[in-house]
């Protein structure tokens, strides 16, 4: 299988100099719950680094915390989840799931995550998708447009298709249900219905809460603009590549809100 060349980086999109606000890339980013408040907010302080406009929808209490911390987003919206839909079609790609709820730890308060994410999907089936979290712990894999980009790490993998996460399963899910997958592990592997990538790096300091939600994050951002394989595999390389560079600076102890502030660093060092 071939490992990730950097020279595709080169091929991501790149805002144009006279552009402006709105022009490169709108994200919608639906997550969040009363107990996993964090995940969707980290999915969402990376995606406001690198596209214009972010589009935030969560559970009440997720959606007062982000109006409290509106100096950090200045370029996104708070929408209530009865506005969603409008804001879904003006967005250029959708991330949900971060943070959202599994049946068994619903609160008072929190969306139903199955008949969320369903409807969602099925009245939206040409937008680009990037299936996260709790979205890919309740829905079945019929169930994804082919637009999808989703992001299991091996348990979700598992859970999701009833198969081992090795590469030659993922390779197989990607052509039968003709969606792109980011299995994330020790070594990434990005693959569609048409090819494969191994993405090596990163190190036991990413295995902290949160990692993950800034890779779907820094994905969707990336898919709002680029294809699907492309985003994946990039965003995956970025992601270990600022795992690494945090290494260097301060060995594994760091944390996901480290990460998202070294992967804009890299990003400009290697894009």
């Amino acid at each position: 299988m071939d490992e990730f060349d950097i020279q595709d980086l080169k091929k991501l999109y790149v805002p144009a100099s006279d552009s402006h606000k709105g022009q490169n890339g709108k994200l919608m980013v639906v997550g969040g719950s009363v107990l996993f408040h964090a995940a969707s907010l980290w999915a969402l302080n990376i995606a406001s680094k690198i596209v214009d406009m972010v589009f935030y929808s969560s559970v009440d209490s997720n959606n007062e915390i982000v109006q409290k911390e509106k100096e950090e987003f200045r370029n996104g919206i708070i929408v209530p989840r009865q506005k969603i839909e409008h804001y879904i079609e003006e967005a250029d790609a959708i991330l949900i799931g971060p943070g959202l709820p599994r049946e068994e730890g619903v609160e008072e308060g929190d969306d139903d995550t199955k008949n969320l994410t369903e409807k969602l999907l099925a009245r939206y089936p040409n937008k680009k998708w990037v299936v996260d979290g709790g979205s890919l712990q309740v829905i079945k894999p019929e169930r994804l447009p082919k637009t999808s980009i989703i992001t299991p790490h091996y348990q979700e993998f598992k859970l999701l298709f009833d198969l081992e996460p090795t590469f030659e399963n993922a390779i197989a899910m990607a052509k039968k249900y003709e969606i792109t997958i980011l299995l994330k592990g020790e070594v990434d592997i990005v693959a569609d219905k048409n090819k494969s990538v191994i993405i090596k790096g990163g190190n036991a300091g990413m295995t902290k809460g949160g990692t993950g939600d800034v890779l779907a994050g820094l994905t969707a951002s990336l898919y709002c603009k680029n294809d699907a394989f492309l985003a994946a595999s990039c965003a995956s390389y970025f992601n270990k590549q600022a795992g690494e560079s945090l290494y260097q600076k301060v060995g594994l102890y760091f944390n996901s809100s480290d990460l998202v502030g070294e992967i804009p660093l890299v990003m400009k060092e290697l894009a």
